[in-house]
């Protein structure tokens, strides 16, 4: 299948995300209400090249990546979109015992449908947690996943947004307080990055440095540490254990494709 890349000036005039809780916008709070998160970012910035474009946002927090292929894939094609954003995978990868190999074979489906029915898709890879409490132990499992993914965007000619090469998300400012999802500057700055995975231009810089700030003193480090795992370590271990998810009935944020209402502006 002839590359996409050749067509990264396009402007798309219907954008749909599937996913998981990344890419729903879980961590980046909405003052409207609900979340905003990267892909909603992203479809504010790709309204600025093309005004008519309509948008759907599948993801729902929690989801495996055989849930989403099984339903939110076949959705997002229902829909006829002329771009799909496809990050998924991360849930499978913590649980003990995954095999990122089968993960991408399950990724490796989803995106050949999605192709197979006329999409362009723009690959999410997984971030390097190497500065992540709890995750730095998947470290190895994600590079291995991203390497698939990698594999995948060249046999079906996709587009790559890629995170683990993003230094910058190394940052705690990255993040939010669970430290588990992004913060809206992540978000914010994932947004820039998949803008220029697209060729889509922005005034602003994903890869713009941190402003300089003092660090944080050892005892007040280690408190952060204690009241983190009580407050977001222990229940999120609780659930897996039970086999709970966050997403559990809940539907998509946006599940209908729908013109962007003025409000937020792209950045």
């Amino acid at each position: 299948m002839e590359s996409q890349r050749s067509v990264g000036s396009a402007r798309w005039d219907s954008f749909v995300a599937v996913g998981d809780s990344l890419t729903e916008g879980i961590g980046d709070a909405d003052p409207a209400g609900g979340y905003r998160g990267w892909a909603d970012r992203l479809a504010e910035h790709l309204t600025g090249q093309n005004p008519e474009l309509r948008y759907a946002n599948l993801a729902v927090r929690g989801k495996l990546i055989r849930q989403i292929v099984a339903d939110q894939v076949p959705q997002a094609i229902e829909l006829r979109p002329a771009l799909v954003a496809f990050t998924a995978g991360g849930n499978d990868l913590i649980r003990p015992g995954s095999d990122p190999d089968a993960v991408a074979e399950l990724f490796d489906a989803g995106v050949g449908k999605l192709r197979a029915a006329g999409a362009d898709v723009l690959i999410g890879t997984g971030f390097d947690t190497r500065e992540i409490p709890v995750l730095r132990h998947v470290r190895g499992k994600i590079g291995t996943y991203n390497s698939h993914l990698r594999a995948i965007a060249d046999k079906h000619g996709c587009y790559v947004l890629d995170q683990w090469s993003m230094r910058v998300l190394r940052d705690a400012r990255a993040w939010s307080e669970d430290r588990l999802h992004l913060s809206a500057a992540g978000h914010r700055r994932v947004a820039l990055r998949a803008c220029e995975a697209l060729g889509v231009p922005v005034a602003a810089d994903w890869n713009e440095p941190w402003p300089v700030t003092p660090g944080t003193p050892w005892r007040a480090q280690r408190a952060q540490d204690i009241r983190w795992a009580r407050e977001y370590l222990a229940p999120w271990i609780g659930r897996r254990l039970r086999g709970v998810s966050s997403g559990d009935g809940r539907p998509a944020k946006r599940p209908q494709l729908e013109k962007l209402t003025a409000g937020h502006p792209s950045t």
